[in-house]
């Protein structure tokens, strides 16, 4: 299992004009990268729990609800008072999503040390991202999850750098690098890492998060496709072809394609990336890029199963 850790929102989708010159039509789906990836886990194979701070209100039942039905464990979620996160997001003309959040003294926000949850040998990783890194007092909180597991779990990371919750790209940097210093597999985006480190070339910034611990980093590329960095060597791989309705959730997608590989292939551990072979690491990349693919042909974070990848992936090949 994985334990995923972050933020569970919805986002509200701006879908056009009313009937009337006051009114805005609204879409709201639950979601947040996290919830997503924890999602996207149970999709395509993998079990997963979630860990963050849920709200008592409607929309917190809302998204305690899909977690059920999609069969991501509870064990994990902190029941609190505070409203949920909403992220209000317009699409441009390119299918990019533009975010803007209302998040501030949230529940997915609230999480404490002292809720800091004691981990059985069920679960073999923990993963973290996004605006969970670097708000507090979540930040923190998690940041010591990972000191305290690193040894013992695979931990993987995902910036997905949000400037809307934080807009301190400095802040940003200093907890990104910090994560990165106990993960075991990085997956980042040209965008982020252009986001961060304006003066590098991403691809030199990803190199350097290669050490003895972190074996794998991996690079997207939008409709380039991705790349990876591992002790085999740097590759790439190019995009799917697929008519993009936009390209919410895709990088969520990504990870749990790479995540669900690991566990499919019972390599969900620490000492297990050493002995990835340069074929096992080529083929979590092209079934990641394929899943994102999916995602991208659907709107919103309609992310894969399992079956579709099967279908998809030998199709591709």
């Amino acid at each position: 299992m994985y334990l995923v850790c972050g933020e569970a929102l919805f986002d509200v989708f701006i879908q056009g004009d009313g009937a009337r010159g006051n009114e805005l039509v609204f879409k709201a789906i639950a979601g947040g990268s996290p919830f997503n990836v924890a999602l996207g886990l149970r999709r395509m194979g993998a079990n997963s729990a979630l860990f963050t701070g849920i709200s008592s209100d409607h929309l917190g039942q809302r998204l305690r609800q899909v977690l059920h039905d999609e069969g991501v464990s509870d064990a994990y979620l902190i029941a609190s008072e505070a409203p949920t996160t909403l992220a209000m997001v317009g699409v441009d003309a390119a299918g990019s999503p533009q975010y803007s959040f209302r998040g501030e003294g949230c529940a997915d926000r609230l999480l404490q040390a002292e809720h800091l949850p004691t981990l059985d040998a069920q679960v073999r990783g923990v993963h973290v991202g996004s605006f969970s890194l670097v708000v507090e007092p979540v930040a923190s909180t998690l940041l010591a999850l990972v000191q305290r597991e690193h040894q013992r779990r695979l931990i993987s990371l995902d910036p997905n750098v949000r400037l809307g919750p934080a807009p301190d790209v400095a802040l940003w940097r200093e907890r990104v690098e910090a994560f990165a210093g106990y993960a075991h597999l990085i997956k980042v985006s040209e965008e982020d890492l252009q986001l961060l480190y304006p003066e590098r070339e991403p691809q030199q910034v990803a190199a350097s998060w290669l050490n003895q611990r972190c074996q794998l980093v991996f690079l997207t590329h939008g409709s380039k496709g991705a790349s990876v960095h591992s002790r085999h060597g740097h590759w790439s791989a190019p995009a799917v072809e697929v008519y993009t309705r936009d390209t919410v959730g895709a990088g969520d997608t990504f990870q749990a394609a790479l995540l669900s590989y690991l566990a499919r292939h019972d390599l969900d551990a620490p000492e297990a990336m050493a002995t990835l072979s340069r074929e096992q690491v080529n083929d979590m990349l092209r079934l990641a890029i394929e899943a994102a693919a999916l995602t991208c042909s659907r709107v919103g974070p309609d992310l894969p199963y399992l079956h579709e990848l099967d279908r998809h992936h030998l199709a591709a090949r």
